[in-house]
């Protein structure tokens, strides 16, 4: 064999430092003993991985082509090592999962699956979709739970479970006593909402449509605390997942609102790189979120 798993390594975190000294100080190894192993996997197959711009290399096509490719063999490679060194089947698993699932559902599904391997570390990484569809399409995180539509050659999407967002105020807010808000009522209002790129403003955005471009946004927030603690202060209304304002609602805190015409409801989503090794972590952590699908509060979609 003419390569080995520690040039695939360097080539690796290269590849995602787009730097070889980072690279080299995430591997524990000097910049020589990894620039050397870089130039000698080249050198050996007589092909250049990136494009050298200043002290930046960025993967070229091949280098694209080959990542998934070395990503695969590399998971195979560190789970043969675990069962062989630990006697357990599941190795590390990184999770990445959207506000709204990383907040309120992803603390569960680490618990039961802690539970049953209590010797394979998992690691919980929270962002909005944007963010972690590129973590899964770079092999930063194993699986992405996310709330978005998104659509990309590199992943497979796959439905999870239902969701539906819902508007609300302050308790004393003069649409708290209303049945339903019409579209004028909306145009009206003064908006908080999540940020562009989460996959709960792009629900919203959808179901306002005809509306958006009128609607009075006052704040743009990343996280649904933070928007719910400002509609509780009376600076306007905001619109979020159901499962963020249960007990919002159960304590009078936040008064749910009825729209009148706007479709409201979305799916939660699994993502996973389409060449990505599915290894019995993995695979436990898929079968473990569709058994809890029960053990959540039940959303019409």
């Amino acid at each position: 064999m003419k390569y080995t798993l520690r040039q695939l390594e360097v080539f690796l975190a290269t590849a995602h430092t787009e730097n070889i000294s980072r690279a080299a100080e995430k591997l524990a190894m000097s910049q020589s003993a990894a620039s050397s192993a870089l130039k000698d996997l080249e050198h050996q197959f007589d092909i250049q991985l990136f494009d050298r711009v200043g002290k930046t290399l960025q993967l070229n096509e091949l280098g694209r082509l080959l990542q998934p490719r070395a990503e695969e063999l590399l998971e195979r490679a560190r789970e043969l090592e675990v069962a062989l060194g630990k006697h357990i089947q599941s190795g590390p698993l990184k999770v990445g999962a959207t506000l709204t699932i990383g907040n309120y559902l992803a603390v569960a599904l680490m618990a039961r699956y802690m539970a049953e391997e209590p010797e394979a570390p998992v690691s919980l990484e929270v962002g909005n979709t944007a963010t972690i569809a590129d973590k899964v399409r770079h092999f930063e995180l194993d699986i992405g739970l996310i709330e978005g539509e998104i659509q990309h050659p590199e992943l497979e999407v796959t439905r999870w479970r239902g969701d539906e967002l819902v508007a609300f105020c302050a308790p004393d807010h003069p649409y708290a006593k209303r049945g339903t808000l019409s579209d004028d009522d909306l145009l009206a209002a003064t908006w908080i909402v999540r940020e562009q790129g989460s996959g709960t403003r792009q629900t919203f955005d959808r179901a306002m449509h005809g509306l958006l471009p009128d609607l009075k946004i006052l704040l743009e927030l990343q996280h649904t605390e933070a928007i719910k603690r400002a509609v509780e202060a009376g600076l306007g209304i905001g619109c979020l997942s159901r499962i963020t304002l249960t007990e919002a609602f159960a304590r009078g805190s936040l008064a749910p609102l009825t729209i009148q015409g706007r479709d409201l409801h979305r799916h939660f989503y699994f993502i996973i790189h389409r060449q990505k090794y599915r290894g019995a972590g993995l695979s436990r952590w898929l079968e473990i979120c569709n058994e809890m699908q029960g053990g959540y509060p039940e959303v019409r979609s």
